[in-house]
């Protein structure tokens, strides 16, 4: 099979994505994606998405993680997928996609930036004075007062690896407070086992933590290894968290055909 293939990163968080609208790409196997995502032995990523037809939306979502298995929601890989639709001439003011968590909005700004709607939060567990939320992935978020200096792989994978999360896996954020409104991650992501530069709902998963606003509006601004995003939302007095959007580029690196065995 030869595949058609366009590579997109949103800050430094990288993806394989695939033009699935004639289901060209459906019977890929998880040891062929894998193949892909490979730095060495493929195109490399984090991760691989289809850009599917569905009836009602703009396109759907299908992402798989570098290990070749299906993901949860890639909050940088809906943006990036929201930015290959435009290409393709998918050309709307406010798109409506579908994905493993469900329907979601986006939109892009004439600078190119992508801002993508998330699923509302309404629980954050504490753990041992860490964080436990859900983003559209699971995230574990841990504060740190000099997150560069962090071991981010073998403590992000000690906690990944720990008995709590072993079989279904959790992605691990560290976070360093840089002001009222602004914040470091780096993370460690199940599925890459690995740091990436960047994860937008891991970000998300940060920016509600951080909140400086007990109630109403916040605007987080969020640095992380591959570049800086925003997250805006509304948290409420019942620990929730609504109409929560991530911010930040979204870009086409290259493209081209691979052959897949």
């Amino acid at each position: 099979m030869v595949v058609q293939f366009h590579k997109y990163q949103g800050t430094g968080n990288d993806f394989v994505v695939l033009d699935n609208r004639k289901h060209e790409y459906s019977s890929l196997t998880s040891d062929q994606i894998r193949r892909l995502c490979d730095r060495r032995f493929g195109i490399g990523a984090d991760g691989l998405m289809l850009l599917n037809q569905k009836e009602g939306y703009d396109f759907e979502m299908k992402y798989f993680n570098a290990d070749g298995r299906e993901g949860s929601m890639c909050g940088n890989g809906g943006r990036c997928i929201t930015k290959f639709a435009y290409h393709l001439g998918i050309h709307k003011v406010d798109y409506k996609f579908l994905a493993f968590d469900g329907e979601h909005e986006a939109e892009i700004d004439t600078d190119g930036t992508v801002s993508l709607k998330m699923i509302d939060v309404e629980k954050v567990r504490k753990k041992h004075g860490d964080f436990i939320l859900n983003t559209g992935s699971p995230h574990y978020v841990k504060l740190v007062t000099d997150v560069m200096n962090e071991d981010v792989y073998k403590k992000g994978r000690d906690i990944r690896y720990s008995k709590d999360f072993e079989e279904e896996g959790i992605n691990v954020n560290f976070v360093e407070q840089a002001g009222e409104d602004e914040i470091i991650v780096r993370t460690y992501e199940r599925g890459v086992e690995d740091e990436t530069y960047s994860c937008g709902t891991g970000v998300t998963a940060a920016a509600l933590v951080c909140y400086h606003n007990e109630n109403g509006f916040n605007e987080v601004e969020v640095k992380t290894l591959g570049g800086s995003l925003s997250v805006e939302f509304n948290r409420r007095d019942d620990d929730r968290y609504v109409n929560i959007w991530l911010s930040g580029p979204a870009e086409k690196i290259f493209e081209g055909k691979v052959e897949v065995k």
